[in-house]
């Protein structure tokens, strides 16, 4: 064989090992992100969603009380991407589909009335692909009638939405999926050029920082800060503040170290009421 060729070969050998290491990083990447559908009605849906998320290479779907799961109806919309339902989690709820997770997103169709970090499909896709290196994602998607309820929205670090036809913006569950995934694949490919770095700091997963949101209501609740009567409007911009800041673990610490001090504090202190 001519130098030449030979060195035609070598390359093409090359490229093709560069695309397999490419491909790997992407997969690897991408499985580390979760689809979460809450509470879905129809089964149709959750096999469209399937179908949608293996052709972008995604695989962990994870149902939080759908209303029928399984169902024929479910296999028969997914075309082919029936192993993705097979090894679906199913969870009795929120707090389970969350387990492990350092960055929820939410897709959310309208601004509520406590805005929140709002960032459009493709922003969201790139921070996604960024955490995931080392970190579990998870991408909320809500009822087919009316999404995300604001409960549910303030477990997430930042809503997400599509920008669509403000007279016609409606979407399907599975449609919102599926360009939710496309632009994931799109930033994941993106990436497998670069090295990314990692977070310069170690973000806690959500059952810390719910566990965090819940000491802080009962100490608010304990030196009579909080209005037990009216105590959601302070917690959810309060969960708002900590959610943009997304401490770390130490951060964590030095912040329940305060509380239980402050709780303490408080039972030593007359009750002059």
């Amino acid at each position: 064989m001519s130098e030449s060729l030979e060195k035609a070969a070598q390359d093409t050998r090359s490229g093709v090992g560069m695309a397999e290491t490419d491909d790997q990083a992407i997969a690897d990447r991408l499985s580390r992100i979760r689809v979460v559908l809450i509470n879905t009605t129809h089964p149709g849906n959750i096999g469209a969603t399937a179908r949608a998320m293996k052709v972008m290479g995604l695989s962990s779907l994870h149902l939080v009380t759908p209303k029928i799961f399984p169902h024929a109806e479910a296999t028969a919309m997914a075309s082919g991407a029936d192993d993705l339902l097979q090894y679906a989690t199913v969870h009795d709820s929120l707090d389970s589909a969350l387990q492990g997770c350092s960055l929820v997103l939410g897709t959310s169709a309208r601004l509520r009335s406590l805005s929140m970090p709002m960032l459009d499909a493709r922003r969201a896709a790139g921070q996604a692909l960024q955490e995931s290196v080392s970190h579990e994602v998870a991408m909320l998607f809500g009822r087919e009638r009316y999404g995300l309820t604001n409960e549910e929205m303030q477990r997430c670090q930042f809503l997400v939405n599509i920008p669509a036809n403000p007279d016609y913006s409606s979407l399907n569950i599975a449609q919102a999926v599926q360009i939710i995934c496309y632009e994931m694949r799109v930033a994941a490919q993106g990436f497998s050029d670069i090295s990314v770095a990692p977070l310069d700091w170690e973000p806690v997963d959500d059952q810390q920082m719910e566990g965090l949101f819940q000491h802080l209501e009962e100490t608010l609740l304990d030196i009579r800060f909080l209005n037990p009567k009216q105590p959601k409007r302070l917690m959810m911009r309060l969960r708002r503040l900590f959610n943009r800041a997304r401490p770390d673990q130490n951060e964590i610490n030095i912040l329940r170290g305060i509380l239980k001090a402050s709780q303490e504090a408080s039972k030593k202190t007359p009750d002059r009421s």
